[in-house]
């Protein structure tokens, strides 16, 4: 396909995102494109072809963006290596809430928009994919408000039988990371859901899940993820449906915790669904765990950037043990954790720090 390149609408730490506006009209391809371009090296384009080839194999899906394909360009004497994907012409979700007047949205929305979340979240997990990066800033919106997942750079291969790599890694978004994710190095069908529910409570409230002040380190926040009972914060004044619904989302154990096609079955989405395609047997909520003991807490507003902080942003990296713990806080556990421990100083470690900066994340700059 012959096509255009258009203003630079946004850009990453991969290279830019420009329109695309396909040289000849045709009922195959839209007229308007977005297309991610990065400099053809292994370096650069490594996660825009991992995009490409998860989003191959998925398949399509109204509740994912949608890929025409990719090619290579010559521009001023270098090599690129270009994604052709569907354009959202309204932003993020991010975007959506940003725009709100009580920084919010309205809980009607909300559910909307996590129905939308949970059947491309159905479709990915049915394909035996994992997106790894659930956020407000990867669901785009289109023009009739619809809203579809994107930026699959960090998607990996579900294991079929649970193994977990025996490297350290780390992928996605800290605040947004699950406790298997950070204890045990689990990227499965569980941590996309355990991010659905920290974008539900942004959605909702405005706010992150976690309560954690900017001028705190990462590591204290992968402690709380990762050790003890502790879990996000959940809005006081969401619906009691809204409240279940996130713990079905929390629920520690991922083995327990819901699948995104039970949860399209959850009163809270599926009271307002008129499609009728999310067919299947209702699941009550009757047994679900006493919202007791979870705190509404008071944290900052969401900062401007995915969080605002430079260590958390998207990142796929893989490094050894290096650095070591000298804060009494965490004596009396040293001993008995130092598996789980080691595994969060290689997430948070000042020695040798993944690189937070490596993002998926898109600053808009027209």
């Amino acid at each position: 396909m012959e096509w255009l390149r258009g203003d630079v609408i946004g850009h990453g730490s991969f290279g830019s995102v420009n329109l695309a506006k396909a040289s000849k009209v045709s009922s195959e391809f839209p007229s308007l494109m977005a297309v991610k371009s990065c400099s053809d090296c292994p370096s650069s384009s490594v996660t825009l072809k991992n995009e490409k080839e998860a989003l191959d194999q998925i398949g399509i899906c109204p509740q994912i963006v949608r890929c025409f394909g990719d090619d290579y360009s010559f521009e001023k004497g270098e090599r690129f290596y270009n994604l052709l994907l569907e354009y959202a012409s309204r932003g993020s979700l991010a975007d959506r809430v940003k725009k709100q007047n009580n920084g919010r949205l309205q809980e009607s929305d909300v559910k909307r928009y996590t129905r939308s979340m949970l059947k491309g979240l159905r479709h990915i997990h049915s394909k035996g994919f994992v997106h790894c990066d659930i956020k407000l800033q990867n669901v785009l919106v289109f023009d009739n408000d619809e809203a579809k997942i994107a930026d699959f750079g960090l998607a990996k291969k579900s294991s079929c039988d649970g193994e977990r790599s025996e490297s350290f890694e780390c992928r996605g978004t800290p605040l947004y990371m699950s406790p298997e994710s950070v204890n045990e190095n689990e990227y499965e069908a569980p941590c996309d859901i355990w991010a659905l529910g920290c974008a539900v409570v942004e959605m909702a409230s405005g706010k992150p899940a976690w309560n954690h002040k900017q001028d705190s380190n990462v590591f204290s926040l992968l402690i709380r993820i990762g050790v003890g009972d502790e879990l996000p914060n959940i809005p006081g004044d969401l619906s009691e449906q809204g409240k279940d619904f996130l713990i079905k989302c929390f629920l520690k154990d991922p083995k327990r915790r819901w699948t995104a096609e039970m949860l399209l079955n959850h009163p809270f989405v599926c009271a307002d669904d008129q499609t009728g395609d999310d067919g299947g047997i209702h699941i009550h909520s009757s047994s679900s765990p006493s919202l007791k003991g979870i705190k509404d807490e008071k944290f900052s507003q969401s900062p401007r950037s995915p969080f605002g902080f430079p260590e958390w942003v998207s990142v796929q990296s893989s490094s050894s043990v290096t650095s070591s713990l000298n804060s009494p806080s965490f004596d009396s556990f040293l001993s008995s954790r130092d598996c789980l421990l080691d595994r969060i100083r290689v997430l948070a470690g000042d020695d040798e720090r993944p690189n937070w900066s490596d993002s998926e994340c898109w600053v808009t700059v027209r």
